[in-house]
């Protein structure tokens, strides 16, 4: 009895502390990622027309086209992308729903099988397979986790994936331009507010990733201001070709 009581504080300390980060990301990976994406690639397009020597107007227009165009791709492709994932997985469950339908015992041994090669016993696995398979939308789900890798009850919505990826891509694109939004005549108020959004969202993404948020975010920030210089100075040479 003793053995038991101090193993106890053990087991509750265990059930309490023993969780997990969510390592696809949830909401936070795409909406960051997009929102980086938007950034980089809006501040990038602006610096490379500002190299040019054009009027802060154009700048301005150039960002707002920019953001328009970025986000609707974004979200199209999106939409595309995973409504054809979707669309795969449903035509594999309708394979497996139909193997479980005609060869019912030819997919219990299967399973069966299945876990005989993770170290069940054949017997035990036998009857587990047997009364998992008892219940068809069971035998399916657990087929799909299996043999697919799939929840067919946590499919992603196009929808959803289309939306959340055109607001956090124009968010991300609205920041270097909201300088000139307000009164901006210059660039570098824009760089400067797309660079402090870099170091944010590379901060942020060290929550996924589980790096230090200074080095995730000074490394945002290098690599968005390089793609900036490099545009800024391929507009300024083909600004003067021109």
């Amino acid at each position: 009895m003793s053995v038991i009581e101090a193993q106890a504080p053990l087991h509750e300390a265990h059930r309490d502390n023993h969780t997990h980060r969510d390592v696809n990301g949830g909401w936070l990976r795409p909406a960051v990622f997009g929102a980086m994406d938007g950034l980089v690639s809006n501040l990038a397009l602006m610096t490379g027309v500002a190299g040019g020597a054009v009027s802060s107007g154009t700048v301005a227009v150039t960002g707002l086209a920019g953001l328009a165009a970025g986000a609707f791709s974004m979200a199209a492709g999106e939409y595309t992308s995973v409504a054809s994932q979707r669309e795969l997985v449903q035509a594999e469950l309708d394979v497996e729903r139909s193997q479980l339908r005609k060869h019912p015992v030819d997919e219990m041994e299967e399973l069966a099988a299945l876990y005989v090669s993770r170290g069940v016993e054949p017997a035990l696995a036998r009857e587990v397979a047997m009364q998992l398979s008892k219940d068809p939308e069971q035998a399916l789900e657990i087929h799909a986790r299996e043999e697919l890798g799939i929840d067919p009850d946590d499919l992603p919505s196009p929808a959803v994936a289309a939306v959340s990826s055109f607001g956090s891509f124009a968010l991300g694109a609205l920041l270097p331009v909201l300088p000139y939004l307000l009164g901006a005549t210059a660039l570098w108020p824009a760089v400067l507010l797309a660079l402090l959004g870099l170091f944010a969202c590379g901060a942020l993404v060290a929550r996924v990733t589980a790096r230090g948020w200074l080095f995730s975010g000074l490394r945002q920030l290098v690599l968005g201001g390089a793609a900036a210089a490099v545009t800024y100075g391929l507009g300024m040479l083909f600004g003067a070709a021109l």
